[in-house]
């Protein structure tokens, strides 16, 4: 099978000829695992076995000047500070009237220019699953212009705020990739986009709120996957297994990364419960076993990931953490990556 072809067979919970293998790594332990290895790229993608590819659309909108002690900026103008993308230095739309959040500066999404996705993703081939789409962190973003306790309580005691900011950011991600989809949806075979509704000890949010402010907007984006014909997968850190069923129901097809060091996330429940419904990507845990533990502690921990995940297939093996950090030793992941080839083939 080619790589596309064996993740749309496990898309569609049949067994492929072996269990698809995932890498998504941080811009530093690419840097360090190339350095390491003596590989570019593409090359160190076919070392690892990486059944995907992922193509982006480009920014073509104004250039926002960062302020003083920022290091990052958001689309929707919030200047963050701190490691990676950071962390907020303000909330502007915190007190917001909902005429005030219907004026604020939301932006345009002809600023995603999807002219070179279909490149993008024709140089592959056909031989690799290809993800694509705005990634639509919605729940972030609100969080980050509400501040996260305000928006908590907005939902109760004005959640027609919540309700405004809410479809503002939908609207903008829904027609960013409908431009993409558009574009190239003939080339793309998974619409991906990434939202964390867990945390280490269990959900951010009950079922009914998350039914409430979150589910009809996750909803109409899977929906657009799906009038393209695309597979939708959801990156979702955290503790979220109550939240699942209402994701399931709502006609996700597939979540990533599968954190089982948190509440909830026992592999053989969520197996039992739910792996003839959705496909779980992820599972082999990125901190105890792949930062802290040796290649061959990794190879035994990859192959009881396999014993449990891959029968019937809807499974994509790889690390539990969306991107590998720079501290995780590159002989561990060559050591997953190679057990999910050894251990991961169907009989």
């Amino acid at each position: 099978m080619t790589s596309r072809e064996r993740v749309l067979t496990a898309f569609a919970h049949e067994e492929p000829d072996r269990v698809p293998a995932w890498c998504g790594a941080s811009a530093e332990f690419w840097i360090k695992a190339k350095r390491t290895l003596g590989l570019e790229d593409e090359t160190l993608r076919l070392r690892f076995g990486d059944d995907f590819r992922r193509i982006h659309a480009r920014y073509t909108g104004p250039d926002f000047p960062l302020q003083e002690g920022a290091t990052y900026r958001t689309i929707f103008g919030i200047q963050r500070q701190g490691m990676g993308y950071g962390q907020p230095m303000s909330h502007p739309l915190a007190n917001a009237t909902l005429k005030k959040i219907h004026d604020y500066p939301w932006p345009d999404p002809a600023w995603t220019d999807p002219s070179s996705v279909r490149a993008a993703a024709r140089q592959y081939q056909g031989k690799y699953a290809i993800l694509g789409g705005d990634w639509s962190p919605f729940w972030h973003d609100a969080i980050d212009l509400l501040g996260m306790e305000n928006l908590y309580i907005q939902m109760y005691e004005e959640p027609e705020r919540v309700d405004a900011v809410m479809n503002h950011l939908v609207e903008h991600y829904a027609s960013s990739s409908q431009r993409i989809f558009d574009a190239a949806a003939d080339a793309i075979d998974i619409f991906f986009l990434g939202n964390d509704f867990g945390g280490q000890t269990g959900p951010l949010l009950g079922e009914a709120l998350f039914r409430r402010f979150i589910l009809p907007h996750l909803r109409r984006l899977i929906n657009l996957g799906h009038d393209y014909g695309l597979n939708v997968m959801l990156h979702c850190c955290g503790g979220f297994a109550p939240l699942i069923p209402a994701m399931i129901e709502a006609g996700l097809d597939a979540l990533h990364a599968v954190q089982t060091s948190c509440h909830g996330m026992d592999l053989k429940t969520l197996k039992g419960c739910f792996g003839d419904k959705i496909l779980f990507n992820g599972c082999i845990d990125s901190h105890r076993v792949l930062i802290n533990g040796t290649p061959d502690f990794v190879r035994a921990e990859t192959r009881e990931v396999m014993k449990i995940m891959k029968p019937g297939g809807g499974f994509v093996a790889g690390a539990s953490h969306d991107t590998i950090l720079e501290e995780t030793p590159v002989e561990n992941v060559l050591a997953m990556f190679d057990a999910i080839r050894e251990y991961g083939t169907y009989e």
